[in-house]
Formats: structure tokens, sequence, C-alpha cells
């Protein structure tokens, strides 16, 4: 188990702003597991009591409707942080955390942490700063969800996902989401998310190298997802 003082993923979170020895009790309690692939990290109702830090891998962060429709509201991936509202509220998760790949996280515990929070002005403001940026994420995502069509959600979504996860040697987007997985980020059927993908398929916009999407023409998805 690698220690935490020695880990280069914090430095793309909130721990970056820890002491080395406030790292290396963190690294005594913290427990690293292996979840696999369409396996939960937490699930809606779970009482998470502490942070992950995600090692190595991609998860979908989702919220199952009172219908069923499971709406995914954020992709976590290598340095982010899971939880951290956990560690300011006794509430229940409200959300699940589904990997998408093989991944590697390691759990640091509430009560280890949370001195830390109380005593490390830097640390706190930067997991609130987070906190802060995923709270307006979530009202961008209600704004487009009621004032954008379905294709200018899916183009938008499209060009993040390359700015995110950047491309592979293929100048794919270098993340494999499956056809649902898409059409629950943009919030419709999976039916309407592949007619919509075969549609910017045949105006050139994308292309597909297998599962994989790659983007031909960044400009038109930008007219598109502006409304144009």
């Amino acid at each position: 188990m690698s220690k935490c003082e020695q880990c280069i993923v914090r430095q793309f979170n909130s721990l970056k702003h820890l002491s080395k020895d406030e790292l290396i009790r963190i690294s005594a309690c913290k427990t690293s597991k292996i979840i696999k692939k369409g396996e939960p990290l937490f699930e809606e109702g779970d009482h998470i009591n502490g942070v992950f830090c995600i090692k190595d891998g991609v998860c979908k962060i989702s919220k199952m409707s009172e219908n069923g429709k499971n709406q995914i509201v954020n992709l976590v991936q290598r340095g982010d942080l899971i939880g951290e509202r956990s560690l300011i509220s006794d509430e229940v998760s409200n959300l699940n955390a589904v990997a998408i790949d093989d991944m590697e996280v390691c759990f640091i515990p509430k009560e280890e942490i949370i001195s830390d929070l109380e005593k490390n002005p830097n640390f706190t403001m930067d997991v609130l700063k987070t906190m802060a940026s995923s709270l307006k994420k979530a009202d961008n995502i209600i704004v487009d969800m009621a004032q954008k069509s379905v294709k200018q959600r899916l183009a938008e979504t499209l060009l993040k996902l390359e700015e995110k996860f950047g491309t592979n040697e293929l100048g794919a987007i270098n993340i494999h989401l499956s056809r649902e997985d898409i059409a629950n980020i943009i919030g419709t059927a999976t039916e309407s998310a592949i007619r919509l993908l075969s549609s910017l398929k045949k105006s050139g916009s994308i292309t597909f190298l297998k599962k994989d999407i790659k983007i031909l023409n960044k400009s038109e998805l930008v007219k598109i997802s502006n409304g144009f």
C-alpha cells in the first residue's frame, strides 16, 4: 500500500494542502481496495463517513429518479476526491458511484480527516471550493435540462468529455462510455441518444472507432451546443 506523502495523486486534489505529518497520520489509517468495472463504490442511502481518493480508473456519479431513470451527474477520475459532503453532514448519500472501468481507490475515515478540517485552513478552503464547484456544475445541469434540446446537450457533452479526458492514440475521446451512459448524461432514452449520434456521424461532426467516439468537426459541435 502506497504512502500518502509519496503519492503523486494527492497533488490533484485538496490533500495537497496537508502537511507531511498529517499525511503520515492519514496514511496509517486509510484503506485501499480495487473496484471492478460495474461494481458500486457506494450506493444511494449509504453512510459514507469519509472520503475516497481515486488513485486510478473512472466512475460515474448518478442519481436515480422516482420513475427509475438514472441521471449521471458527474464522472470522476484519477486524482479526484469523492464524499467530501460526509465530512460536514451526517446525512446518507443521495448518489450512486459505479466504476466505469477497474478502479483503485483509497478510503480515509471521517474521524481521521475531520481534525485536519478544523486545524488546517488551507485544506478546509480547498475542500469548500471543490464543493462550491460541484454545486455550480449541478446548477448548470439543471439549466441545461430545462433550456437546451437533447441534441444541444449531446454536442456539449461530447466537447466536455474530450476536454476532460483527452484523446487516445487514435484521436478518439479517451473514455469508454456505453450508449446508455451517454443517454443518462444528457437525460434521454438510449434509443434517442443512438439516433442523435448517428445523425452527427452522417453530418461529419463525429465518427465511430468501434465503440469509441472521435470528434471530427469541433466547431460544428460548438455551434450545435449553442443552438445554431
